[in-house]
């Protein structure tokens, strides 16, 4: 997969180690549970803009997927800090955060990562919304704070 930086990690701290996710809430994250994610950006006016989004994980990386011209895509583009909330459909009370930042882009102008993301969320083999103008761009998101609720 095609990675592009965004700009550097500025405001971060460039010696961040990763993060783990705790041994009992990684499950909220696997491909079987069909939890929604709640993608929290910045915006213009330095408020929050919240968009329920789905979600993979991978490689200590989440993907989430925008339109290449929304707002979203332009606060990330301005401000690559985001926190993510994901909460395990069956039990309310167990959740994860996660903060951290947007580090790489990938323009998916096929929906490849909705088609696959379509197969996880409503079993099927293609992306049922598309439009012809709709271009995604993928999201890799690397989380430097890890926070949550439950899991024993």
């Amino acid at each position: 997969m095609e990675f592009r930086k965004l700009r550097p990690l500025g405001r971060m701290n460039p010696d961040r180690m990763p993060v783990s996710i705790p041994v009992s809430l990684i499950d909220i994250l696997s491909w079987d549970v069909k939890a929604l994610a709640h993608l929290a950006t910045i915006g213009p006016d330095g408020g929050p803009q919240t968009s329920p989004v789905w979600f993979h994980w991978e490689d200590d990386l989440l993907q989430v997927s925008v339109y290449e011209n929304s707002q979203k895509m332009r606060n990330i583009q301005r401000d690559p800090r985001i926190s993510v909330s994901v909460v395990d459909p069956g039990d309310p009370y167990r959740y994860l955060e996660l903060r951290g930042a947007v580090v790489g882009t990938h323009r998916d102008p096929q929906l490849g990562f909705l088609t696959r993301m379509s197969g996880k969320y409503l079993g099927l083999d293609h992306y049922p919304w598309a439009l012809e103008h709709d271009v995604e761009v993928v999201l890799s998101i690397e989380p430097h704070r890890v926070s949550g609720m439950g899991g024993g």
